[in-house]
């Protein structure tokens, strides 16, 4: 215990090297934004130093709300219209999931760390297919403040429900809260606490998924998966689960538990349609050159629960990646070329289509191959007992930075990997929304340009030192959409755009 608290002072002291300078009106700063070296997610991070007063962001200026271009095309296969689904705020709007209403294919949701809002936590839901949108700033717990991490899903009977992480002072403690919205999104309560930490200290890093397969014994029930942090540096991946609506949550660990400066961190979950759900998540040795998991060959692990998450399996390998070098203070590692810290969430996925891959499992990440980041893809046949080689998504040709991915399969069983790509720009900088779809369980990829505009990271509203640590997709029959970190505007917002296919 007293080793893991040397180790998260020394972590700490790093930080001071570097000094996180005001953002200045209009969501630029002089010089990037260096958080704190710690192994929790950017947007905790990010909370922190606007909590500790080293971030201040100016009043939001929030633009009125108008009619944007319906997200629909014909005929297919076509790019889908690019939409601003934050409306246009003067901050920065990142980290942006979606979902869409399984009942009503009109319907779907997306999110962000929205920093127009108090709470950080802004959710962007419609009705008409992305014509319009209605905006919602989350509500916070009394007495704590809002850290971001968005997540969304719908449920069978047509409701919303949205996540986010509440802190106690300085977000040194913390705890994931819920609101249910019966309107499709128009408005939320005030949330409630989901889960609490183990450890009474600090959930992070969570994500949610509804079973929302009719023929699942367990449809109904929500499954919430986090990273929970000790108050000495202890991690713990946990799964929580509800049957009755998000009133109550009952809490499994996951694995084993690990200390700084080994870290178990960044999980996602999928429900299969025979009610199995699935948690993967990676392990980090933390033995990097600069003493985090920076360099480090990450651990890909998956566990999964045939009783609706009441037991979960020992965890399974799956794969391993090599994170990218920290050359700008970050604990996973950064992109190059920038001093943006940069996540590897091994998205998985379960193909619930009745085609010839039903039941396989995806989970897309990257791999840093020494000189770029490269997205990739394994797959399992068997329930995630073994799982394949890694398949590339992007053209061999590709060698620029592939990043932020996220998966889903649709209802046809085509396999579509949305992720940021720099392969437009040759001084890899720059980057695009690409998306990858497979119709061969996974082995190869048509590759589109879903982004009509090219983003600069340094234009992320932070000065180039904080966009995020993931983007999202959901599938709407033939169409697959994504919602990713844009600053086409000058500042990152929460773009939805995507892909239509015959």
């Amino acid at each position: 215990m007293k080793r893991a608290f040397r180790v998260l002072a020394c972590l700490t002291i790093l930080v001071t090297l570097g000094t996180l300078l005001a953002v200045m009106a209009g969501g630029a700063q002089k010089s990037p934004a260096v958080l704190e070296r710690l192994p929790h997610s950017g947007g905790v991070l990010m909370a922190r130093a606007i909590a500790a007063g080293r971030v201040h962001l100016p009043a939001a200026r929030i633009q009125p709300s108008a009619a944007t271009p319906a997200v629909s095309c014909s005929p297919a296969p076509c790019v889908l219209p690019n939409v601003d689904a934050a409306e246009g705020g003067s901050n920065p709007v990142n980290e942006d999931p979606i979902a869409s209403n399984p009942n009503n294919s009109s319907q779907w949701i997306t999110g962000g760390n929205d920093y127009n809002c108090t709470s950080l936590q802004g959710f962007f839901a419609t009705s008409d297919n992305g014509t319009t949108f209605t905006r919602n700033c989350l509500k916070t717990l009394a007495g704590k403040s809002g850290a971001g991490d968005p997540g969304v899903a719908y449920d069978l009977n047509n409701n919303v429900y949205v996540t986010g992480i509440d802190c106690g002072s300085g977000c040194a403690t913390g705890q994931i809260v819920i609101a249910q919205s019966t309107d499709g999104g128009v408005t939320f309560p005030t949330p409630h606490t989901a889960v609490t930490s183990q450890f009474s200290g600090l959930t992070d890093k969570e994500w949610m998924e509804i079973d929302t397969n009719t023929s699942s014994p367990h449809a109904g029930t929500i499954y919430i998966s986090l990273t929970d942090f000790s108050s000495t540096s202890k991690s713990q991946i946990t799964v929580s689960r509800s049957t009755d609506n998000g009133a109550t949550f009952s809490t499994a660990k996951i694995g084993s538990q690990t200390s700084v400066p080994a870290v178990n961190q960044f999980s996602d979950l999928a429900v299969a349609k025979d009610g199995t759900v699935y948690v993967s998540y990676i392990f980090c040795p933390g033995t990097g050159p600069t003493g985090d998991c920076g360099s480090t060959t990450a651990t890909i692990l998956v566990s999964k629960s045939t009783d609706g998450g009441v037991t979960w399996s020992t965890p399974v390998t799956a794969t391993t990646a090599t994170l990218a070098p920290d050359s700008c203070g970050a604990y996973y590692g950064c992109l190059p070329n920038t001093f943006e810290r940069v996540s590897d969430i091994p998205v998985i996925a379960v193909d619930n289509s009745s085609g010839v891959n039903a039941g396989h499992l995806y989970i897309a990440f990257y791999h840093w191959t020494g000189t770029f980041m490269s997205v990739r893809v394994v797959s399992s046949s068997d329930g995630g007992t073994t799982w394949s080689a890694q398949h590339t998504v992007a053209p061999s040709t590709d060698t620029h930075d592939q990043f932020f991915p996220w998966v889903n399969v649709s209802s046809r069983g085509l396999v579509g990997v949305t992720f940021l790509d720099r392969r437009g720009d040759p001084n890899n900088l720059k980057y695009l929304a690409f998306a990858g779809v497979s119709r061969d369980g996974g082995l190869t990829y048509i590759n589109k340009s879903i982004a009509t505009v090219q983003s600069d990271p340094n234009n992320d509203g932070f000065g180039g030192g904080f966009m995020g640590d993931y983007t999202g997709n959901t599938w709407i029959k033939n169409s697959l959409y994504a919602s990713w970190m844009d600053t086409r505007s000058g500042v990152s917002q929460d773009e939805v755009g995507g892909l239509t296919l015959p």
